[in-house]
């Protein structure tokens, strides 16, 4: 693995979306995914802003707005889970959250979240393959990901890593905002 040089980060210290309900949110994010509430702000103007203890030393923070528009899926968000349509959002936009998982516990955690009423994608084996998904686990799968969504439709994500990565994981020279393909830099 790369190491940055220019500065010494340390993580996501937090991520900050925004949802419809604060009440409706602090009840998924604490009692279904068990995440704890440790800080809450009232904002001037009417707003709040939360924040949820992901693990790791990281947060997963949300922002109340009385006035806030509406969800745009397909724009701001990704309109499908992936594997069942579109995953395509804007610019700018986030697609999804993906929370690490133990890989020893990951089917547990899946039927965990079914439990839960929770509804899920399929489970998928994402590997170098041209659909970059297989069926069932190979030794080129390098991680496994089940989607599901929180009350406001984020789209979310409990993934584990297979297996670590080398050198040879990093061959894709990136894309232009023509679709043209740069050089890698490195």
């Amino acid at each position: 693995m790369g190491s940055n040089t220019a500065f010494e980060l340390k993580g996501i210290n937090h991520l900050a979306l925004v949802c419809s309900d604060m009440a409706r949110t602090v009840d998924f994010y604490t009692n279904v995914l068990g995440m704890p509430l440790i800080k809450t702000l009232e904002i001037p103007g009417g707003a709040q802003h939360f924040f949820f203890d992901c693990g790791n030393g990281d947060s997963l923070a949300f922002f109340w707005f009385p006035d806030a528009p509406m969800a745009a899926p397909g724009i701001a968000s990704a309109r499908d889970m992936p594997g069942g349509g579109s995953i395509v959002s804007a610019h700018g936009s986030m697609n999804h959250v993906a929370f690490d998982v133990p890989v020893d516990r990951f089917d547990d955690y899946v039927q965990k979240l079914k439990d839960k009423g929770v509804k899920v994608s399929a489970v998928l084996n994402h590997d170098d393959s041209v659909g970059t998904v297989a069926k069932e686990m190979h030794d080129g799968v390098f991680v496994r990901s089940v989607y599901f969504r929180d009350p406001d439709g984020v789209l979310l994500e409990f993934a584990c890593w297979t297996r670590v990565f080398g050198p040879e994981d990093v061959g894709h020279a990136p894309a232009n905002a023509k679709g043209e393909r740069l050089q890698l830099v490195g």
